[in-house]
């Protein structure tokens, strides 16, 4: 069976740091990619990594100050938040591209595969 699970969530006030973790089981995955969901808001795009972790997209929002990467060996994906903001309370989902993708995409639809969420909340 198929599983993205993520972790790591919580509370952190604004200029904190927290490390978010999606591990994936039953399979490996090619592109991956973190995207959120603040209350009221649309699921939008966080940022995406390329199997070898040679390419990775960022949103605005977030370049420079979130990091995104994978250890294959665990079959993990990372995002690393630093410097964070209230705007950035959201839930956090991990997803898997489709799998015939050829390139990485920040499009979601091309997401198949989806975790259940972690949430994070960034006190001001």
């Amino acid at each position: 069976q198929v599983q993205l699970v993520e972790s790591g969530g919580g509370l952190v006030q604004a200029g904190g740091s927290l490390r978010l973790s999606c591990a994936a089981s039953g399979r490996t995955f090619h592109g991956m990619g973190w995207f959120r969901q603040a209350p009221g808001k649309e699921r939008e795009f966080v940022a995406a990594i390329s199997w070898s972790g040679g390419t990775t997209y960022y949103a605005d929002s977030v370049k420079g100050r979130f990091t995104i990467s994978r250890d294959n060996a665990k079959n993990t994906v990372y995002l690393q938040m630093n410097s964070l903001k209230p705007e950035d309370t959201a839930v956090y989902y991990c997803a898997a591209e489709r799998d015939e993708m050829v390139a990485l995409t920040i499009t979601m639809a091309l997401y198949d595969y989806w975790g259940q969420g972690t949430q994070v909340t960034v006190s001001s």
